[in-house]
């Protein structure tokens, strides 16, 4: 089993800047990629960004210029820089990683912006 442990939601204004941290741990694993994801009430959950063991990244259409997803591996942990964020960004994020023991999931952290 793969723990995944969040942080860094909150509350900001339009155009402020929050950081997303994920850090996963467990014994005798391998990360493949990993990735944020959000949800709001009642949608599905969808792909915010993800980054693959090589370094490969993706980012949703809605976030692209904005949002900016790193990784140390040395502490095998991911962050989601967002920068200018905006009203519609408000969400829970779910941090997922995908590893020698299948897909993991963190509790979800929230972000909101408001003014």
């Amino acid at each position: 089993q793969v723990q995944l442990v969040e942080s860094g939601g909150g509350l900001v204004q339009p155009g402020g800047s929050l950081r997303l941290s994920c850090a996963a741990s467990g014994r005798g694993f391998s990360i493949y990629s990993m990735g944020w994801y959000r949800q709001a009430p009642g949608k599905q959950r969808e792909l915010v960004a993800g980054i693959t063991r090589g370094g490969s990244t993706n980012y949703a259409d809605s976030v692209k210029g904005r949002f900016t997803i790193s990784r140390d591996s040395a502490k095998n942990t991911v962050y989601l820089q967002m920068n200018t964020l905006k009203f519609d960004d408000t969400d829970v994020y779910y941090c997922s990683a995908e590893t020698t023991w299948g897909r993991s999931w963190g509790q979800g952290t929230q972000v909101t912006v408001s003014s």
